[in-house]
């Protein structure tokens, strides 16, 4: 009998063995740019938030100096009554945000990452053929709490914010102030907008975190640790073995499903034979009722209610997002027919446009004019000028848009860069008309944009060139 024991010991720990086993074959496959990645952009989204937080602290401060001072000129007295304690209240503010602190709000791919972090520190057999995994495991882990702190004291910046906005609006209102007013309510909701902005980078992987994230995610290891470990383990015990004493703790005291079933059909029960259909429409209008609150909540504050607008205030969506995503790269065609003085020509067109807002857009661009000949008999390539132009489009309504453009067209063959210098070659086009812009759903093309302008300079051009200019453009 003991030998039967210890035989089923034996199988036991070479079932375990080989199941652990199985789980670390994936550990070669770790790569070492996973946790450099992890620290880049750990390190640059903490960077940013240092920045976007000084500069908004500073605003306010401002802000506040420039009330006092038009408050001063109404009612000193009142002025320093009520900003007397606002530089004590700023160092207070300093002073909370030094040292490190643990994040308290969940953010699902922060928590898996840093999940993963501490899943090698607990097992680092993982990392025995990974070149200096140690070292920059440590620093990735360190970057990533760092990112956490920088978040937390976000957080708390913007929560101090909320609250000198709202003791300045109950202190100035009666003073006349409430344009001044107004100007604070936008800086609290583009920063709060701003640190939404920078958590969604986070949920935008690089290449080797997915591929990390996914060969940690197939084995048995990884997905226990993450019930025990994560900070969403921590808020609430994920659903787990049924034995698990702390599993079966983390319900006490909670209905379960068919508890509440049982319940809802007593009652239906009892309301007679139309209560089933009231009980429907109950339903439907409060989950109506709740849509339109979360769609109000998302209206009025990005997912915050306490990121209130002044009223008439539309927001500017392009105004948090960096320089680089702001631009917009596009191309264009545009063919005119063979005339008296030109062959059949192409001006192939790039453009560079930057968002101002969600409304209007402005750039640069240049072009090549290049020539076909004189017909399907006469087919040559030749060089027939190059143009340099400026444009502004304004959303009208929908996809259509106001174009307008100024540009410098020379029109004369070339061979040389050299002829370019000739000024007088040069011609002005200014150009007004409708866009149409229309989303495409392919890999490299973005939209599409149908152009009809109006040269409105064509007439004083020599030779003379059409007035009616069609483009076809795509944006990247």
């Amino acid at each position: 009998m003991r030998d039967i024991r210890l035989l089923i010991l034996i199988l036991t720990l070479a079932v375990s063995n080989s199941a652990r086993s199985q789980d670390s074959v994936s550990n070669s496959k770790i790569p070492l740019r996973y946790f450099e990645t992890l620290s880049k952009k750990a390190d640059g989204l903490e960077q940013k938030l240092d920045k976007k937080s000084e500069k908004v602290l500073a605003r306010m401060q401002k802000t506040e100096a420039r009330l006092k001072r038009k408050l001063t000129r109404i009612d000193s007295l009142a002025a320093n009554s009520i900003f007397t304690d606002a530089e004590s209240k700023y160092k207070q503010l300093e002073d909370k945000l030094k040292g490190s602190k643990a994040l308290s709000q969940y953010i699902p791919r922060l928590d898996t990452l840093a999940t993963s972090l501490k899943f090698f520190e607990q097992n680092p057999e993982w990392l025995t053929n990974v070149k200096d995994a140690k070292e920059k495991l440590g620093e990735a882990s360190n970057k990533l709490k760092e990112l956490q702190s920088k978040l937390q004291n976000a957080e708390d910046i913007k929560q101090f914010l909320r609250e000198r906005r709202e003791y300045l609006k109950q202190q100035l209102e009666k003073f006349g102030l409430a344009k001044d007013l107004k100007k604070l309510n936008k800086e609290v909701y583009y920063y709060s907008q701003q640190i939404n902005e920078y958590k969604e980078i986070l949920k935008d992987p690089k290449k080797i975190e997915k591929k990390a994230i996914e060969l940690l995610s197939k084995t048995k290891l990884f997905q226990d640790f993450m019930k025990k470990n994560s900070m969403l383990a921590s808020l609430f015990r994920m659903p787990g073995e049924p034995n698990d004493p702390n599993y079966q703790a983390s319900l006490g005291g909670l209905q379960t499903r068919a508890q509440v079933n049982s319940l809802i059909q007593n009652q239906i029960s009892a309301g007679g034979p139309g209560a089933q259909q009231a009980f429907q429409q109950n339903l439907q209008q409060a989950q109506s009722q709740l849509q339109q609150l979360k769609d109000k909540v998302n209206k009025w504050g990005g997912g915050s209610s306490g990121d209130i607008m002044p009223d008439g205030f539309k927001p500017n969506d392009q105004k948090t997002k960096s320089f680089l995503k702001r631009l917009e790269l596009g191309t264009n065609i545009q063919s005119q027919r063979r005339s008296s003085f030109l062959p059949v020509t192409s001006d192939l067109g790039i453009s560079l446009g930057y968002k101002l807002n969600d409304k209007s857009i402005i750039g640069l661009g240049a072009s090549y004019k290049m020539g076909w000949g004189s017909g399907w008999n006469s087919i040559r390539i030749t060089h027939q000028g190059i143009g340099i132009r400026s444009f502004i489009d304004w959303k009208l309504k929908g996809s259509f848009w106001i174009s307008a453009g100024y540009e410098q067209n020379y029109r004369s063959i070339f061979r040389s860069i050299y002829q370019l210098r000739d000024q007088s070659a040069w011609q002005q086009s200014g150009l007004i008309g409708l866009s149409k812009v229309v989303s495409l759903k392919s890999k490299l093309f973005k939209k599409t944009k149908v152009q009809l302008l109006w040269d409105f300079l064509s007439y004083e051009q020599v030779p003379f060139t059409q007035p009616l200019i069609f483009r076809i453009g795509y944006g990247f």
